[in-house]
């Protein structure tokens, strides 16, 4: 029976490692079949090559796995492994034909792990077992060597006995027949001499570590800023900062520091899994000395030294970093897409919203963004993801810090209610509490700026979060007493012709005027009519024409309602961005195809009805619409209304089982349809839920009351 190398508890079948502490550790494997890899275990492997669909793994000769691209915590294309690389996997199952399923590691270092086995077929032992089987083989052939000349000495002393006489016998043998004792003490007292001196080199050793811990940084050094590291890997430096994130791995603790120039990883090691520096917290100003080095393809520093500074040299750390995040994150100015004029006139506040967004990427802040899963909604989302992932990029030395500090979530609905606002508090607290990261900034956009989402906001507001809201739409006053930085048209100034996308583009281009030229034809798309002709303009000029800016839009808007909770970075971007043609061809006429097939089942079930001199088509969503496939019932009802609204006083209402939506040609007030509606229907408990998708919610047992009470409410209206 062995023991655990980490507990010491008792293994079975003379293991080295308990079941608790199978992951804890990373294994050498020496086997040559598939079948004794060990489930869930974490192995040491060489990468052989790459395929389309992920990276082919060799675990030991003739012993290879797949590393499926969907394992991945980045995507394929920017992984930098080389063919015989080391790298370190899990192996996440093997199939009975003997292929090998592995799954990602975020752990890509022995010390980063609580220890190293060796398992053999069957078997595991600690490495330095090898060691001591090498020294004992080699042990034995020494002896065996001696024992070789010792014979041929015997041999030879045999024979000048012969010659001389019985006496030179006398000198190899004792009286007794046994050998001299003299021999077997040199042999002790050289084994113990051997044991001494190890332990006395395992004792330097922990001295060293300790003192390595503990050291105090030179004077002498000089500091070096953070963004020229790229140019002394090797070389021992000095960097002053602010801590901004800490981890704690298997191995060493991870320390992100922040100057005036970048962020960067320093790796404190005491013991494996032990926090390094427990007495350093997020915020703390510290000054480290360390190795620069080049960890998997990103700059990280090996600490050697590290101490807080307080008092003066706090203080003008704290100066320094302050001014410089002053000059950098407020942009020059504002130059709408276009020359918008409805766009130049909120010109302040979007600057004021811009600077948010660069003041977040340089403080090492996440950005979540949230918007609605509609087409005006995505293009709005991407283009602040296309500007703001190159400044993470370039704040960061970690190849995949864009998927740390940077978010998009989805709305299913274009109000920031209770629900969405209660998923991200959770999980904000949760990077907070688990990973010392900082609070986020949230950026919404087509979204929140209605009372619809105060409650959600207010929940956000109780933990001081910042909120920035970039709406086309006329906000709430009540809107705008909530939120940090709210960007929308006054309702006296507002263009009823300005879409979330063109607002956002226009915020984009201040965010990072580098991706300006990418954002060009966004605005166009984000419009499904009556496309200013400025913006139709400037999209052909980037080479979109309207035929391709449709394709654009009809793709975007399929792929929003699939998965609408997924941000869908990399397809987003490949169809909005990347794309040659063919993605959103093919995508669009699937959109096509799937709405023409729903618009044909309504249409014919549309029932008509005048009231007052308005017009009304009426559609019983439940009833005649494919309720869980695309398209979503809003999309449905704007082509409909599009198709069919003739002269100037029509509605089209779809009802369902207990959400109406409503279109008309006329500006109505959907919360004044519905305060008229709740009045004519008391018992119908109605209420606004969208005011931007015309969403009206009530009882379902009061379906039909509702229905008379809101066409009666419209015609009023008209």
């Amino acid at each position: 029976m062995g023991s655990c190398i980490i507990c010491g508890v008792d293994v079975d079948g003379g293991g080295r490692i308990c079941d608790p502490h199978q992951e804890d550790v990373v294994f050498d494997f020496r086997g040559d079949s598939p079948s004794q890899l060990v489930p869930s275990r974490f192995y040491r492997g060489v990468v052989d090559g790459y395929a389309e669909f992920g990276v082919f793994i060799d675990l030991a000769p003739g012993v290879t796995g797949l590393l499926h691209r969907s394992e991945l915590d980045r995507r394929l294309d920017s992984l930098d492994w080389e063919p015989g690389d080391e790298v370190f996997v899990q192996v996440k199952g093997v199939r009975d034909n003997g292929n090998i399923d592995l799954g990602w590691s975020i752990r890509q270092a022995d010390r980063e792990f609580r220890g190293v086995l060796v398992q053999e077929s069957d078997t595991e032992h600690p490495p330095e077992e090898d060691a001591e089987d090498a020294a004992e083989d080699t042990e034995d052939a020494a002896e065996d060597t001696e024992e070789t000349d010792e014979d041929s000495v015997d041999d030879a002393d045999t024979t000048d006995g012969d010659e001389d006489g019985d006496e030179d016998c006398d000198d190899t043998v004792d009286n007794d027949g046994s050998s001299p004792t003299v021999e077997s003490d040199a042999t002790d007292e050289s084994e113990t001499d051997e044991s001494d001196a190890t332990d006395d080199h395992s004792e330097d050793t922990d001295v060293d570590r300790a003192g390595a811990a503990e050291s105090e940084p030179d004077d002498e050094r000089e500091r070096v800023e953070i963004g020229t590291l790229s140019d002394t890997v090797g070389e021992s430096v000095r960097i002053d900062g602010e801590v901004v994130s800490v981890r704690q791995t298997g191995g060493p603790t991870v320390f992100e520091l922040r100057d005036e120039t970048g962020i960067v990883d320093v790796a404190a090691f005491v013991e494996p899994g032990v926090r390094a520096h427990p007495d350093v917290e997020v915020g703390d100003v510290v000054r480290i000395d360390g190795e620069v080095e080049s960890h998997r393809g990103d700059v990280q520093v090996e600490s050697e030294a590290l101490v807080l500074l307080d008092g003066d040299d706090g203080d003008a750390v704290r100066r320094r970093l302050a001014e410089a995040l002053s000059d950098e994150a407020r942009p020059e100015g504002l130059q709408p897409l276009a020359g918008d004029e409805a766009v130049a006139q909120l010109a302040d506040g979007l600057l004021d919203a811009a600077e948010a967004i660069r003041r977040a990427v340089l403080e090492s802040r996440p950005i979540v963004v949230r918007h609605p899963a509609t087409a005006d909604g995505y293009v709005a989302g991407a283009a602040v993801e296309r500007a703001v992932l190159p400044l993470i990029r370039a704040e960061h030395a970690k190849s995949d810090a864009e998927y740390h500090y940077f978010t998009r979530r989805p709305l299913d609905d274009p109000v920031y209610g209770m629900d969405p606002a209660t998923n991200d508090a959770t999980r904000m607290l949760q990077d907070r509490d688990r990973h010392d990261e900082k609070l986020p900034l949230f950026l919404l956009v087509g979204t929140g700026s209605t009372v619809e989402s105060a409650d959600g906001i207010d929940l956000l507001s109780v933990y001081g979060v910042d909120a920035v809201v970039v709406d086309a739409a006329v906000a709430d006053p009540e809107t705008r007493d909530a939120v940090d930085t709210l960007v929308s048209p006054d309702i006296e100034s507002v263009d009823a012709n300005l879409s979330t996308g063109a607002l956002v583009a226009s915020l984009a281009s201040a965010v990072n005027d580098e991706v300006r030229e990418d954002l060009r034809h966004l605005p166009a798309v984000s419009y499904w009519e009556d496309t200013p002709q400025r913006y139709t303009d400037l999209a052909h000029e980037a080479g979109y024409d309207v035929e391709r800016v449709a394709e654009l839009r009809e793709a975007i808007a399929l792929e929003a309602y699939y998965q609408s909770y997924q941000d869908k970075r990399e397809l987003v971007a490949d169809l909005l961005f990347e794309d040659g043609g063919n993605l959103a061809a093919h995508v669009s006429e699937q959109f096509r195809e799937k709405l023409e097939t729903e618009v044909k089942t309504a249409t014919a079930n549309v029932v008509t009805e005048a009231v007052d001199g308005v017009e009304f088509a009426v559609l019983d969503t439940d009833g005649y619409t494919h309720r869980y496939d695309f398209p979503p019932t809003p999309l449905l009802l704007d082509d409909l209304h599009r198709r069919n609204a003739d002269g100037e006083a029509y509605a089209t209402v779809g009802i369902g089982t207990d959400e109406l939506y409503l279109r008309t040609t006329a500006d109505v007030s959907v919360r004044d349809v519905a305060k008229r509606t709740a009045e004519l229907a008391p018992a119908a408990d109605v209420t606004t839920a969208g005011l931007r998708e015309g969403k009206i919610e009530f009882l379902s047992g009061e379906r039909d009351a509702v229905e008379d009470a809101v066409v009666a409410a419209v015609a009023e209206a008209f």
